[in-house]
């Protein structure tokens, strides 16, 4: 993967460019970002310029031996480390075992969430961990020989996802790795990690996208955008290149997220009012779906209702240009968001966000979900 594959991000790939021309590498780095912004996808071109043996002042060549090897993945002195689930085999699984899935949904996707990720290694209701045994798998690798005498480079995807003991177990090595080994990080939430891990790395903001990168990509590829079309989606996007693909197309999960979400809300308006018996029913039958579904469904559902929330006490502003939403949650919001107000926003947030701890926290889904609809119907109301 080469710098100029990854939309936008310049200032991002000078500073990294500048610290292998300058021989200032530093040995642990992490980078944060929102989802969709390209960190992972910067972290393996860094690492492929680092490799390259006829490297340019923008990027990597491309061709040398290394180039091919880092363009499919292989290169033996690049290594990866990313969330999995446990398989029937009475032992922890370890990235090895789905090294495969990993490296092909990065060649044809790039941009790709947790969820597309957990999809592709079919893990369903199980939460995605990069287990103790990890550890020693990654110590292992790192204490090899270097193929080509250069750096070993070690990117742990979603580090946060990590077991203590796991990160309790790599602190060494990561203060003090092996000469010319490199670790870099790659974070949606650098806040879920250990104090020790953060003070051992280069902390890199991958910033969001702006409105016109998100727009210029979805031109060039997409013939059959008009100019209108793609500024919209852009705007909706709030940064992300992948929240834009997904807005292009419409995908599935957001239309289950706004329907679980306005069925939700509705619901529990609807209580205490002249159809309170069947919109019971309903909040029941809410409930028992919400708990059937995976956990890493149910926690991007409970994200994504905390930036609904959001949105709709902003529409109260009357600010359109602060509003992030597509047509279909713009039409629902029309009428919704006076209901989302000063004296609820902060309490319905609280809810939702004690929800998604709870659910990471592997608590009894049904009880989390019904305790959720219970406050919804009190705090809606207010």
């Amino acid at each position: 993967m080469q710098f100029k594959d990854i939309i936008g991000q310049n200032e991002v790939k000078q500073r990294l460019r500048l610290s292998v021309t300058e021989s200032r590498i530093p040995h642990a780095q992490l980078f944060f970002g929102q989802e969709g912004v390209g960190s992972l996808s910067l972290a393996i071109a860094y690492a492929q310029y680092i490799a390259c043996e006829h490297r340019t002042e923008n990027d990597s060549c491309g061709q040398c031996p290394s180039c091919l090897q880092y363009r499919k993945l292989q290169h033996p002195d690049l290594h990866f480390a990313f969330p999995v689930f446990k398989e029937k085999t009475g032992r922890d699984s370890v990235c090895d075992d789905f090294i495969e899935q990993f490296r092909n949904i990065i060649l044809q996707k790039q941009y790709f969430s947790q969820n597309d990720w957990y999809a592709a290694i079919g893990a369903e209701n199980k939460q995605g961990v990069i287990y103790e045994a990890e550890s020693s798998e990654i110590l292992r690798k790192l204490s090899l020989k270097s193929f080509s005498d250069g750096y070993k480079t070690m990117i742990i995807w979603l580090p946060e996802k990590m077991h203590t003991a796991c990160a309790n177990k790599l602190l060494k090595i990561i203060e003090e790795p092996p000469v010319k080994t490199l670790f870099l990080l790659v974070t949606q939430e650098p806040e879920r990690l250990l104090p020790t891990i953060l003070s051992r790395t280069q902390q890199i903001h991958i910033p969001n996208l702006s409105e016109e990168e998100i727009k210029q990509a979805l031109l060039s590829q997409n013939e059959d955008l008009s100019t209108n079309e793609a500024k919209s989606i852009a705007h909706i996007a709030n940064g992300s290149w992948l929240r834009a693909l997904q807005t292009l197309s419409q995908t599935d999960e957001m239309q289950q997220n706004l329907n679980m979400f306005t069925s939700l809300f509705r619901n529990a308006w609807s209580v205490g009012r002249k159809k309170s018996y069947e919109a019971l029913f309903d909040l029941r039958e809410w409930c028992s779906q919400m708990a059937a579904k995976g956990r890493e469904v149910q926690k991007i559902f409970l994200v994504y209702a905390q930036n609904q929330i959001r949105e709709n006490y902003i529409r109260n502003l009357q600010q359109p240009q602060l509003n992030y939403q597509t047509l279909q949650e713009a039409a629902f919001s029309e009428r919704f968001a006076p209901f989302i107000n000063e004296r609820n926003v902060e309490q319905l947030l609280r809810q939702f966000t004690v929800a998604q701890q709870q659910i990471e926290q592997n608590g009894n889904a049904k009880i989390i979900f019904f305790d959720l609809c219970l406050q919804t119907i009190v705090l809606i109301k207010k």
